[in-house]
């Protein structure tokens, strides 16, 4: 073995092999630890008070050769003086009776449990344990809580950065309170504000995270009592009743043509089958049956957590063959092939533009048209509500909602294409032997 000197450490070369080479220098079991990868650390090797042997890695070596001012620690980069003097320190330590492993254990675990404590930690565990395996909208919850989806890191003066040193047990009311109500009338912290003045939405977004937060905290006793039960909770939103009219609907369709792909196809068939935004947006090429006639949701996407079959109309069949297809891509709405289409916030604005002034409505409405639409051509409530996955509506309540199974496909099936039909019928302007208008349904 070689002679450890600050030459012969830029020498040794490491091997296939894990290498630890003894400081003949030193008598107090130091070592130079080499790794197949190259990295270098200082350990010493002894027996404990029990007579078992023990390793303790006192840090890595330092690179830069320079020693370091003030006494050398242990978990620092450490010369091989440096590395020296501490092995002798250690020693003096074990002569004195002390266990210098298990108190470096119990260090260990007392900084383990002080950051878990912290809030940043708890936030991160609750994205990582509960929001990912248990919700849809993770994503949204990470970044109110100041984390980005993409790996759990801070955002930049975001929640988590500013409360990362804050004991979770130290999070009272009077924080949530302040932090709510920064989010209603300034932002949420870290993120893009999108809506100028006050915004109950975002007060809700901060509120529900906070609380759902802390409530899975306290059912794993990491808090003694959920701070968000005293906060008054932030107004909800009005229900909304907004349906297009036929004249809206027309427009709408015409304003899609001026979008990129493939937003255009994305939204009308978003109007023509009733789902949500988030189910078409992320369509699957292996939910689309291979004749092409049906879209198999599966249960993790769809909001009520059921499996949801929907017959697709000749008309919604035809925008789909005409969606550009990327290769080795599993969306079908995509603009990358690695990710399903994203930014209708942005497109929306765009969609207004084209629609010439039709007031106060949102992508949500096409849902609520398709639904109503359906209802004024004579398609029964039952059918409605199994034909867009909406399972809370009185036709399914009671026995009905235990005992009654039964799909109705064939009538689903109908259902959608009648109302494929009428809305193709508008936009096209023709004419029809039985049209029931649209119109008179149009609220503001």
């Amino acid at each position: 073995m070689p002679k450890l000197t600050a030459a012969a450490l830029t020498r040794i070369r490491a091997t296939s092999e894990r290498q630890e080479i003894p400081d003949s220098a030193s008598s107090c079991g130091l070592r130079l630890v080499i790794q197949p990868s190259g990295h270098r650390s200082w350990a010493m090797r002894f027996r404990r008070p029990n007579g078992k042997p023990a390793k303790l890695t006192l840090g890595p070596l330092a690179i830069s050769g320079d020693e370091m001012e003030g006494d050398p620690a242990i978990g620092a980069p450490l010369t091989l003086a440096a590395a020296r003097r501490l092995a002798e320190r250690v020693s003096h330590e074990r002569a004195l009776g002390r266990d210098v492993t298990a108190e470096k254990h119990r260090a260990r675990l007392e900084r383990k449990a002080h950051i878990a404590a912290n809030f940043e930690q708890a936030a991160r565990d609750f994205v990582r344990q509960h929001a990912m395996r248990k919700t849809r909208r993770w994503q949204a919850t990470a970044r109110v809580l100041g984390l980005s989806p993409d790996d759990l890191e801070l955002i930049p003066n975001g929640l988590a950065a500013r409360w990362r040193d804050v004991p979770i047990a130290d999070v009272d009311g009077d924080l949530v309170h302040a932090v709510i109500d920064e989010a209603r009338e300034k932002g949420i912290p870290g993120l893009e504000r999108h809506v100028d003045g006050p915004s109950e939405s975002r007060a809700r977004a901060m509120f529900t995270s906070l609380r759902t937060m802390f409530t899975f905290l306290l059912e794993r006793r990491r808090v003694k009592a959920n701070p968000c039960l005293g906060v008054t909770s932030p107004e909800a939103p009005r229900a909304r009743d907004r349906v297009l009219t036929d004249d809206e609907v027309v427009r709408f369709w015409a304003a899609t043509q001026t979008l990129s792909k493939p937003f255009c196809q994305a939204l009308r068939v978003l109007l023509l089958t009733g789902a949500r935004l988030n189910e078409v947006a992320s369509m699957k090429r292996d939910e689309l049956s291979a004749d092409g006639l049906t879209w198999y949701l599966p249960a993790e996407r769809s909001k009520n957590g059921l499996a949801h079959t929907v017959p697709l109309a000749p008309l919604v069949r035809d925008i789909l063959s005409k969606v550009d297809k990327i290769a080795g891509s599993d969306f079908v709405f995509t603009s990358t092939g690695k990710v399903p289409v994203a930014g209708f916030g942005k497109i929306k604005p765009q969609l207004d533009a084209a629609m010439k002034g039709v007031p106060h409505w949102r992508l949500h409405d096409l849902r609520r048209t398709c639904v109503t639409g359906m209802a004024e051509l004579g398609i029964r409530p039952d059918v409605i509500e199994l034909a867009v996955n909406h399972r809370s509506g009185s036709s399914r309540r009671g026995v009905a909602g235990i005992y009654n199974r039964s799909e109705l496909l064939p009538e689903r099936k109908a259902a959608l294409e009648r109302w494929a039909a009428h809305v193709e019928r508008l936009v096209s302007g023709r004419p029809a032997d039985k049209v029931v208008p649209l119109g008179r349904r149009g609220k503001r």
